[in-house]
C-alpha cells in the first residue's frame, strides 16, 4: 500500500523536489501518508485477516476489494468537497496499482499457507460427531475440498467403542468413542474444534451442554449445515429473544448483478476477440489442412430459459461425427445423461490437442459477445441430455451456460454427472462477480495444466 501511494505521489508531484519544497508537495505527502493509514486500517476493521476466511474461499479477496473501495470511495467525497485537484492522481493510479499489488500478495501468500496446509501444517485437529451417514458427507466433504483447514482426528458415533473403524470411500477412519464422551475424548487427544454432523442424541440440549462443556479445553464447536450447496453470503443470522434464526437468501437470477456480469461479458470478450485473432487465423489454417471440412463446427446447445442457440466451436472432430455417434454409444464412458469416451476415434489429429487445451473452444467468445452465453455459467447441455434430465437438474437453465465454470476448473470430463451438477446448480444459486473472476483465473491454469480434457 505505502509502494502504491508513493507511486501515485511520485506520477503526480515530481519526486526530484523535497517533500517540503512547495506548499503542494507537503500537503501530497501529508495526505498521502494518512490515505495509507486509513487503508491499513480498513482492511483491519473488515477482517481481511480472518482466520476464518483466509487461506479458502474468496471471502478473503472479497473483503479486500470491499475496504478499498470504500476508503477510496471516502477519498472521492473529500476530493470534491475540498476541491483537491492536485490529489486525484492517488485516486487514478494508488487504486488499480494497490489493489492488483494487495490481491497479488494475497495470493501469494494463499498459495505458501495451502502448500503448508497439504504439508500438514496449520491444520485445525477437528473430531467430527454425529450418526455414521451424516459424518460420512462430513468426511467425504472435507477430504474432496481442496485447502480443508481440518485434520481428522477420528469420530464419535452414537454407541460406539473406542478402537473400531468407521470405512469412508476405502478409508478407515478411527472411532475414538461413543457421543456420550466426546469431552474426555477432546482432552486426551487434544482436538481443537468439534464438529456436528446432523442431529446427535439428546438434541438441541446436549449440543448446548457440548459448547459449555468445550470451553474447558478452548475448542470450538462447528455445526455443519443441513443447507448444502448453499453459499456463506447469502445465510444470515438473526437473534430474535435469544433465539439465532437462520435468514437464507433467495437467489436471483436477473437484476443489477446480472447488469455487471453482462458488462464484464461484454468487455472480456471484445478483448479476446481482437487479442486472439492472430490465433485464431492459425488454428483455422491447421484445422482446413488437417482434414476436410469446414474450420468452425456449430452444434444446437439449451441456453438460459431452455431457448436453443448454436454453440461455435473449432471442428475437432471428423465430418461425420454425428452420423457415428449412435454406433458408439456402448463405449460410453461418462455418466448419467453425457457421452465421453477419452480415445474417440472421430477426433482429429490436430483436435486432439486443441481439445487438450480448450483452443477448440475459444470461438465461443463470439457466443458471449451475442448474448447467448456467459463468461461463466453451467456447462451448456445438448438438447437430448436437457430431456433426460431430472427434475430438479431444470435449475442449470435459470442463468445463460458459460464458455468456463466450475465443472471445468473441477475436473470436466473427470468428474461424476452428479457431481457435475451439484457443482452447476451450487453456482447458478451463489454466483458473483469476485467468484466469476477467480474461477477465469483457475481457467487460465487449468488451461496450462490440462486435467480430464479430451
Amino acid at each position: 500500500m505505502f509502494v502504491s501511494v508513493l507511486t501515485g505521489y511520485v506520477v503526480r508531484f515530481n519526486a526530484g523536489l523535497p517533500f517540503a519544497a512547495n506548499r503542494d508537495n507537503a500537503l501530497g505527502a501529508g495526505f498521502g501518508v494518512v490515505l495509507a493509514l486509513m487503508w491499513i486500517g480498513a482492511l483491519d476493521i473488515y477482517r481481511t485477516r480472518d482466520p476464518k476466511v483466509m487461506g479458502v474461499g474468496v471471502s478473503e479477496y472479497k473483503r479486500v476489494v470491499v475496504a478499498s473501495s470504500r476508503v477510496f470511495g471516502f477519498l472521492a467525497v473529500i476530493l470534491v468537497t475540498f476541491r483537491l485537484e492536485s490529489a486525484w492522481t492517488f485516486y487514478v493510479v494508488a487504486l488499480p496499482v494497490g489493489m492488483v499489488a494487495v490481491l497479488a500478495n494475497r495470493w501469494l501468500a494463499r498459495r505458501w499457507y495451502n502448500q503448508q496446509q497439504i504439508q500438514g501444517q496449520y491444520l485445525v485437529k477437528a473430531i467430527v460427531v454425529g450418526q455414521p451417514e451424516d459424518v460420512r458427507y462430513v468426511l467425504k466433504r472435507i477430504a474432496k475440498k481442496s485447502g480443508a483447514v481440518y485434520e481428522i482426528l477420528g469420530v464419535c458415533l452414537p454407541g460406539a467403542r473406542r478402537g473400531m473403524m468407521l470405512d469412508v470411500d476405502g478409508r478407515r477412519i478411527p472411532v475414538l468413542s461413543s457421543i456420550d464422551d466426546v469431552v474426555r475424548t477432546v482432552g486426551w487427544i487434544g482436538a481443537e474444534a468439534v464438529i456436528v454432523a446432523g442431529p446427535v442424541p439428546g438434541g438441541n440440549q446436549c449440543i448446548r451442554e457440548l459448547g459449555w462443556r468445550l470451553e474447558e479445553y478452548s475448542a470450538e464447536l462447528v455445526l455443519a449445515s443441513t443447507l448444502t450447496n448453499v453459499a456463506g453470503p447469502r445465510i444470515h443470522w438473526r437473534p430474535v429473544e435469544g433465539l439465532p434464526l437462520m435468514h437464507v437468501d433467495v437467489p436471483h437470477y436477473s437484476g443489477g448483478k446480472h447488469i455487471f456480469k453482462r458488462l464484464l461479458d461484454l468487455v472480456v470478450a471484445s478483448a479476446a476477440l481482437v487479442l486472439l485473432s492472430p490465433l485464431f487465423l492459425f488454428l483455422a489454417i491447421v484445422v482446413k489442412r488437417d482434414s476436410p471440412g469446414p474450420v468452425f463446427f456449430k452444434q444446437k446447445r439449451v441456453g438460459k430459459a431452455g431457448r436453443p442457440f448454436l454453440m461455435i466451436k473449432f471442428r475437432s472432430m471428423a465430418t461425420d461425427a454425428e452420423a457415428s455417434l449412435a454406433a458408439l454409444m456402448e463405449r460410453n464412458e461418462a455418466a448419467g445423461v453425457l457421452f465421453k469416451i477419452q480415445n474417440d476415434p472421430r477426433v482429429t489429429s490436430c483436435g486432439r490437442w486443441m481439445r487438450r487445451f480448450s483452443l477448440d473452444e475459444l470461438p465461443q467468445f463470439w457466443n458471449v459477445l451475442t448474448g447467448e452465453m456467459s463468461l461463466v455459467g453451467p456447462r451448456p447441455p445438448l438438447p437430448r441430455e436437457v430431456e433426460a434430465y431430472e427434475r430438479h437438474t431444470h435449475r442449470r437453465l435459470l442463468i445463460k451456460p458459460g464458455i468456463t465454470g466450475l465443472w471445468q476448473v473441477n475436473g470436466r470430463s473427470d468428474l461424476p454427472w452428479d457431481e457435475a451438477v451439484r457443482l452447476d446448480l451450487y453456482y447458478v444459486e451463489n454466483w458473483s462477480i469476485m467468484g466469476d473472476v477467480i474461477i477465469m483465473w483457475r481457467t487460465f491454469k487449468a488451461m496450462c495444466l490440462p486435467a480430464g480434457a479430451y
